[in-house]
């Protein structure tokens, strides 16, 4: 098989566990495709895969920049493809794993961009100026209307090439890949995602945003990224620690629902239920929707 593997979903679906166990099958090494991951820290707030986790297997592009670094989906694009080329060069699959699906589609993808310059034309705009610019050009767009770095990639995006950064799923791809997405009832996924962050915080969350807080850090991957801003909010006494709690597990929740927006139509993605009770029963019906393929 020459196939790139991509394995996506959002949170708490499995996709770590999944990928490790394609990579041992099909002679993989993975790729991650979450944008929070990449940074060195990140860690207990990103579900970063452990060393244990890995099983042995090689993993690329986790905790590759300090969070004080500009690293953009221009840079990841770069990045990716290179590893890829490197990982099939040595007759091995590339697997990319992670749920932001703008990095995906950017390395997998007849996207062109450039290395983005916050243009000084937009830094008296506000968000919501910035998404109302965006939307006079592209008026079907999804974005996360509070992200501002990439209102401003969406629009210098749209002006350099006429046409949508995410506009749907007719884009050239570049590669052979194969798109897998894990899934399960909305219900049932919640309520993982609201037990992995009350583990997330038994596995010491707040000391983890601590170190960097009591340096005086605040750069954009810890007052934009889930998990991070709201106990930056909470060390700065704007919020008690129960409520820091509930804006992760809320936040968390809106971010899969957008994320499942943004796959359904952005990517041609063949889903599968995740097996909770027995996970090896979703590992054989991806591995057989692969060999057939």
């Amino acid at each position: 098989m020459k196939k790139i593997l991509v394995i996506t979903g959002p949170t708490a679906v499995g996709k770590t566990k999944l990928s490790i166990e394609l990579a041992k099958k099909y002679n993989g090494e993975i790729i991650n495709a979450d944008a929070v991951q990449v940074y060195k820290g990140l860690d207990i707030g990103s579900a970063k895969v452990t060393e244990e986790e890995k099983e042995g297997i090689p993993h690329y592009l986790l905790s590759i920049k300090e969070v004080d670094e500009d690293y953009t989906i221009y840079h990841y694009q770069k990045d990716c493809r290179e590893k890829i080329k490197e990982i099939q060069d040595r007759g091995k699959i590339p697997i990319i794993v992670g749920g932001t699906g703008l990095y995906i589609k950017a390395a997998l993808y007849d996207y062109k961009l450039t290395e983005e310059k916050e243009k000084d034309t937009y830094d008296n705009l506000t968000n919501e100026e910035l998404y109302t610019k965006l939307t006079e050009l592209d008026k079907d767009i999804i974005i996360d209307k509070n992200n501002r770095r990439r209102l401003i990639r969406a629009i210098n995006y749209y002006k350099e090439n006429n046409k949508s950064i995410n506009k749907n799923k007719t884009d050239k791809l570049l590669y052979d890949a194969l798109f897998i997405g894990l899934t399960t009832d909305r219900q049932i996924l919640y309520n993982k995602i609201n037990k992995r962050v009350d583990k997330m915080i038994e596995n010491g969350l707040i000391d983890e945003v601590k170190s960097f807080y009591d340096k005086g850090v605040k750069t954009k991957p810890l007052l934009n990224a889930i998990g991070y801003k709201e106990v930056y909010s909470y060390l700065d006494g704007n919020i008690s620690k129960e409520e820091m709690i509930e804006k992760i597990k809320q936040n968390s929740r809106h971010y899969a629902k957008r994320q499942y927006t943004f796959f359904n139509h952005q990517l041609k993605i063949k889903w599968f239920e995740t097996d909770y009770n027995d996970f090896n029963n979703t590992i054989k019906e991806v591995e057989s929707y692969i060999d057939s393929n």
